[in-house]
Parts: C-alpha cells; sequence; structure tokens
C-alpha cells in the first residue's frame, strides 16, 4: 500500500481541481495513440484513427479521454484503496481486451505531458512528484 503524505495528497487533489477533462482526455490520449500507434488496435471500434488529424477529431478518443480521467478521479477519491477501486477495471482491460500492461505507462506519460503543459509553472517539481507517484 502506498502512504501517501498530506502535501502529496493536497497536491493529487489541486492537479484535478484545475484539470478540463474534455481537453485533457483527448489530447493525451490522442498523443498516445498518434505517438503509439501500435496502442490504436484497442480501438478497432472507434473508426478512422489513421493519422494525427483523424483521431484528435474522433469524438469516440475524446470521449474515451474523458473516461479515462474519470477513472483517475475515481482514484484519487480512493486514494487509500486504488487498488481495489480498480480491480473491476484491471480486470477487463487484462481479460477480456488483453491490454497490455506497459501501454498504461505510455498513457500515464502522455498524461502528464498534457497536464504539465495546461497547467504550466503551476505544475511544479513538487507537484510533478506527487503526480508520478499517483
Amino acid at each position: 500500500m502506498v502512504v501517501w503524505t498530506d502535501a502529496e495528497r493536497a497536491a493529487i487533489t489541486g492537479v484535478f481541481k484545475k484539470l478540463d477533462y474534455d481537453f485533457v482526455g483527448l489530447n493525451a490520449l490522442g498523443r498516445c495513440l498518434i505517438v503509439y500507434p501500435w496502442t490504436r488496435r484497442y480501438f478497432a471500434t472507434f473508426g478512422n484513427l489513421f493519422n494525427a488529424d483523424s483521431i484528435m477529431g474522433n469524438a469516440k478518443v475524446a470521449a474515451h479521454g474523458k473516461v479515462v480521467l474519470t477513472g483517475l478521479e475515481t482514484a484519487m477519491k480512493n486514494m487509500d484503496n486504488i487498488k481495489n477501486s480498480f480491480a473491476p477495471l484491471s480486470a477487463l482491460h487484462s481479460e477480456k481486451l488483453h491490454v497490455d500492461p506497459d501501454n498504461f505507462g505510455l498513457l500515464a506519460d502522455c498524461i502528464t505531458i498534457v497536464v504539465a503543459a495546461q497547467m504550466g509553472s503551476a505544475f511544479t517539481a513538487d507537484v510533478q512528484a506527487a503526480w508520478q507517484k499517483f
């Protein structure tokens, strides 16, 4: 179990208060699909994902990006029990969808990049450290 300091909890909560879920969700998932094109195979039902413009203009990518951030918000609200809060989603992505677990790290990196760009100087080293731990 991860032990969170009050400062880390405050930093993570502060990030979520500033997020535009629509913007960050689309841009993070879109970036992941563009930069790591092999991740597109999990989104065959999303239609045209053949180039950056089609990905960034895809309503299903935008909607799923928002779902991802909503899921992270659930984790933020359950920081003392993240593993159990994600058990059903973990089973779905692992057992039914067969998503390579490494792809979640790639998506997490893309989320961090987009969040940092959105927050600018407010995304300090301490905030980033807490976010990375999260």
